[in-house]
């Protein structure tokens, strides 16, 4: 599956060779564009598989993601574990409830951060610090490429060495 996966991402040109400045700020000749192959229902179903069966054996009880990236992959990963999802915005809005989380975080739940790529893991951490300050408790930080972050608990399902080499 994950070879499929591999396959299907160079297909639709979400691997990407160039010039980029990554949402860290660092400056990178690869990018890869999870958000654009969660446009196609097929690669988004095998991210969702292969997201399950890495966190199958794992005890939490919601997922978690800061929007844009990991909403669609946390949708659909919770409608195949039939777990709720609380999505946290970049920034408070300062309209309606004026707050910056969707769902409900209730102390000493147990959750998994769902990130599209993670390189140094600056968004993830702001899940999580987010996660806990309302009482909940992160097992672990689910990725779907694995830029070479150094984050305790990070699951990845590719890690963007493994991308590069097998899609040659």
């Amino acid at each position: 599956m994950r070879e499929k996966l591999i396959k299907r991402l160079k297909d639709v040109g979400a691997l990407k060779f160039g010039e980029f400045v990554l949402s860290s700020g660092q400056r990178s000749n690869v990018y890869v564009d999870i958000k654009l192959a969660c446009t196609y229902p097929d690669i988004l179903k095998l991210i969702t598989e292969l997201m399950a069966e890495k966190v199958g054996n794992l005890d939490f009880d919601k997922i978690a993601c800061i929007e844009l990236g990991g909403v669609p992959l946390s949708v659909s990963l919770s409608l195949k574990l039939n777990k709720p999802l609380v999505i946290f915005r970049k920034q408070k809005k300062d309209y309606g409830v004026k707050d910056d989380c969707i769902g409900i975080v209730k102390s000493g739940e147990k959750f998994v951060v769902v990130e599209d790529v993670t390189t140094t893991g600056k968004s993830a951490l702001s899940v999580v610090e987010r996660v806990e300050k309302r009482g909940g408790k992160v097992v672990a930080i689910l990725s779907v490429v694995d830029r070479g972050a150094n984050l305790q608990n990070l699951i990845s399902i590719l890690t963007l060495d493994e991308l590069i080499s097998e899609s040659s």
